[in-house]
């Protein structure tokens, strides 16, 4: 194919020249964004080392060597360089500017400034320090609310580790992941609010006080406004209490530690077994964001930002890292269809948002409500948008219907690297259904099945040399056994993503959704295992197989179960059977329809064929059907297409 996709919108030479890119790309010696991507890629250490300087970020030691492994055998970066996380992201705030503007659905909405963040930071980090030393592990069981990013910010002061779900999942949800990352400090919502109707979470709270037992403290917060009962939980306290004991901690130190030294525990999910605990390093996770913040999102002190997302999604974690530049992070709690899509969309206007994060499926359903805009949007540059590819329809919508000089950017990358591999680039022209260019640094190219670069052609994302922000490890992984299979068990010394993409030749990037069996609904990685974890308890169901179909630029999670003999699949099961996955895992786990099917296919040596299905569901040609034990089930779920 040749790259035909009509160019959308461009930037006025007045905004590509205030961009923090230009200045940046000027600074290196370069003519363009070619050029200035080419020697990012060709020289990854001088390109790496130079962010430390542009953005002036807080560290003590030598940047040299910058890279002692490029080929992904170990982890390598900066190996003499310390600084701390939270020192930086919280260096450059004026102390009256507004560093989180909190609102809820509910209207209930708060803002604390940086100096009031810096305060409350200092006395939690002291608070901590009673239960947590440099390494260990603090979990938010929490709301997108401002103090997720305190714990996160108190933990990260002395060299403490953080990792988050949100409050939608269930116990087993919960379990699966903070049983692995063993936290010492739990920190939860007693409740909250979701579509105007209130949760209680003190009931989970208790169940996982026993269940996690190496939990020493548990701090609730009650940001609802109720009446919380603290009787039956032993460990724990309220965060007020916690906090006020601590008013003499105004002064708010900082460890410096390794460039990589554990910041963040995420979950991502494979096909087998529990979710996988990917840790990402200090060093890698602030560089990749810094750059992808300042100089892909043109994120400036002056601008707001904004986006969608929940603590269960890397989304969060990087919108967090937004304070660095001093910005005005807003943050959304609640539903955004509560009380309606239209009012949800009016934050723009209400908060004067320049930088609007959303994702193909809301912008479907805003579309699918009949959305007809009287808004402005006088403040808004950019929309960006992940967790699925952006139909090019979308991209008429957005245009038509929100601005027409505004940014699209789509940005695609996950949870595996805390960032992205392609994204939106400030000075270059949006084209209809493209992510406007790969990210700076990332040597990204796209493989046919022999390991051959292709361009305007499908095939295979990959990597060819080492980022910062790769993961230092996976939790409970020997010898590197379980990394290695998820990335490099596909081509040797490459970072295998799994996903199907097109370069185009003018470096444009086209995305098909994902080529491994891992789903992906509205972006976030959901593994199969989590669900077969759920049917396998009910009697009437002998097996079942779990897949992602693509609908509207979205994947829908797709059931197909094998009744026992003699049952049959009635409205009321598959009811329970929804109810059973929501209860127990999150709502995104819950499939969009349940499907009785005579038989599962399976290889030869016992594996359930779930690519194979994915590939029969979204209509493209199967493969590896030799290795299919029963061959003869195949033929009926092509009606489910």
């Amino acid at each position: 194919m040749n790259s035909s996709s009509p160019i959308l919108w461009e930037p006025s030479q007045e905004r590509i020249k205030g961009t923090t890119l230009f200045d940046f790309q000027k600074g290196c010696g370069f003519e363009n964004y070619g050029e200035l991507h080419k020697w990012s890629v060709e020289k990854p250490s001088e390109f790496w080392s130079k962010l430390f300087s542009y953005f002036d970020i807080n560290f003590e030691g030598s940047l040299e060597p910058a890279c002692t492994d490029l080929q992904f055998k170990e982890y390598g970066w900066f190996p003499n360089v310390k600084l701390n996380f939270a020192e930086n992201l919280l260096k450059k705030g004026k102390d009256n500017s507004t560093a989180l503007n909190s609102v809820h659905e509910s209207g209930n909405n708060r803002k604390l400034t940086y100096q009031e963040l810096r305060l409350s930071t200092s006395k939690l980090s002291h608070a901590l320090k009673k239960y947590m030393t440099k390494g260990d592990v603090l979990a938010a069981y929490m709301p997108n609310i401002p103090e997720t990013i305190i714990s996160m910010l108190a933990t990260t002061s002395f060299g403490g580790v953080f990792t988050s779900t949100s409050s939608d999942f269930g116990i087993e949800g919960v379990v699966d992941r903070f049983g692995q990352s063993k936290p010492k400090v739990m920190v939860a919502a007693a409740g909250y609010e979701y579509n105007g109707k209130y949760f209680d979470l003190l009931p989970k709270i208790k169940e996982l006080e026993e269940k996690l037992p190496f939990i020493e403290k548990i701090v609730i917060v009650d940001f609802v406004g109720r009446e919380v009962n603290l009787d039956g939980l032993e460990k724990a306290v309220h965060w007020d209490e916690l906090l006020n004991d601590r008013s003499d901690a105004t002064e708010l130190k900082f460890e410096k530690v390794s460039f990589d030294h554990p910041l963040y525990i995420m979950y991502s999910s494979g096909t087998t077994g529990k979710p996988k605990c990917i840790v990402h390093s200090v060093g890698g996770t602030l560089l990749q964001h810094i750059k992808e913040l300042g100089l892909h999102t043109d994120l400036q002190e002056k601008k707001k930002i904004f986006y969608f997302t929940t603590c269960g999604w890397m989304m969060w974690n990087w919108l967090v890292s937004s304070l660095y530049f001093g910005s005005e992070v807003t943050l959304y709690e609640g539903s955004p269809g509560y009380p309606s899509l239209k009012e949800f969309t009016g934050i723009i206007e209400r908060e004067k948002l320049n930088i609007f994060g959303t994702s193909p499926k809301f912008l479907r359903a805003l579309e699918d409500s009949g959305y007809d805009n009287d808004f402005k949007f006088e403040t808004l540059d950019t929309l960006m948008s992940t967790g699925a590819p952006l139909l090019p329809e979308q991209f008429d919508f957005v245009y038509k219907k929100f601005k027409k000089d505004v940014q699209i950017a789509s940005i695609c990358g996950g949870t595996d690297i805390i960032g992205c591999f392609m994204l939106g680039v400030p000075t270059l022209p949006v084209r209809r259904g493209e992510i406007q260019n790969l990210g700076l640094g990332m040597d990204v190219s796209c493989f046919n099945d022999s390991g051959e670069d292709l361009r305007n052609l499908e095939g295979e994302l990959v990597c060819k040399k080492s980022f910062p922000s790769r993961p230092i490890k996976f939790l409970n992984d020997e010898g590197n056994k379980k990394l290695n299979e998820a990335y490099f068990n596909r081509f040797e010394n490459i970072w295998h993503h799994g996903d199907f993409i097109t370069i185009t030749k003018d470096g444009g990037v086209l995305v098909y959704g994902r080529s491994d069996a891992t789903l992906n609904p509205g972006g976030v990685r959901i593994g199969t295992s989590e669900i077969y974890r759920q049917t396998e308890v009910l009697p009437y169901l002998s097996d079942s197989l779990c897949v992602g179909r693509q609908r509207d630029g979205d994947v829908e999670v797709v059931l197909f179960v094998k009744l026992t003999e003699g049952e049959e699949l009635t409205e009321e099961r598959i009811i329970e059977i929804k109810k059973q996955i929501k209860n127990n895992t999150t709502p995104r786990h819950v499939p969009k329809e349940v499907f009785s099917i005579r038989d599962i296919p399976y290889t030869r040596s016992g594996k359930k064929m779930e690519l194979l299905v994915t590939r029969l569901l979204n209509n493209k040609p199967p493969t590896n059907i030799e290795a299919v034990a029963n061959p003869e089930c195949l033929e009926e779920y092509s009606s489910f297409i």
